[in-house]
This record gives C-alpha cells, sequence and structure tokens, in this order.
C-alpha cells in the first residue's frame, strides 16, 4: 500500500479544480497497473467529485446550482461566516475512489476528477492511498 499528500492553491472563493493529471502522475509514479486510489480531502469547506472536464461550463453551473441550493442570505449562527461553505462540502463529499486499470485512473469519455473550493483562496491539501491488487 502506497500513501501520501498533495497541496494545491485555490485561485478563487468558488472553484473547481481539475486534480486529474496529479492522480494520473501519482498512479504512474506507483508503477500500480490495477487496484483502487482512494483520495480524501482533510478540509470542512471543501469536496471531491468526479464530473465532466471537456466543457469548462459545467464546473461553473454545478457552482451556480449550489449557490442557488444554499443560498448566501440565509440567517446562519456559524461565527465564520462561512456556513455556506460548509453546506456545500457536506453535499459534495470529502472522498473518492477511482478503480485503476491498466496503470490508470479509470474514468468516463468526458470525466476528470475535481477539488471542489467552497472557501478560498487557499492552500489545500488531498491525501492519496494505492491499493494494489498485488497487496
Amino acid at each position: 500500500m502506497l500513501n501520501g499528500t498533495f497541496t494545491l492553491s485555490t485561485p478563487e472563493i468558488m472553484k473547481l479544480v481539475d486534480i486529474s493529471s496529479t492522480v494520473e502522475k501519482i498512479i504512474t509514479d506507483a508503477s500500480v497497473s490495477s487496484g483502487l486510489c482512494y483520495l480524501f480531502n482533510p478540509h470542512t469547506t471543501a469536496g471531491l467529485t468526479i464530473n465532466e472536464g471537456a466543457d469548462p461550463a459545467v464546473r461553473s453551473d454545478i457552482i451556480k446550482g449550489f449557490r442557488d441550493i444554499v443560498p448566501a442570505g440565509l440567517d446562519y449562527s456559524h461565527l465564520e461566516g462561512n456556513s455556506v461553505a460548509h453546506i456545500m462540502a457536506s453535499l459534495m463529499g470529502n472522498s473518492l475512489v477511482v478503480n485503476i486499470m491498466n496503470g490508470r485512473p479509470q474514468l468516463g469519455t468526458w470525466q476528470k476528477i475535481f477539488f471542489c473550493e467552497f472557501d478560498g483562496p487557499r492552500t489545500r491539501k488531498i491525501h492519496w492511498k494505492i491499493i494494489s491488487d498485488r497487496d
């Protein structure tokens, strides 16, 4: 079993950041041809998802939809003022498992792996673990 952490910087308050190439490099460097890649986001105001990566409008539409689902104008009690980000992160989730076949993450034709920032800009961490079929 291999594991590690990588960091990324998010440029905006809300942004879906494509981390697919980073995950692909981790898998390649691990020389694992078959297994699982587990990704964990240890932040309470950010999430992880797999979604379409071909059209950037999808990412902005996801954020627009979340802003509609979780309105900023409610009388939230959290003192830091970022309850919206906490709620969005809870809706998105904080971990993913990606199947590895032939040394690559098994994603659909249009799919990419995204880190979902809801309280940026910030420097964030993602923990990963690769479980090889040989383990």
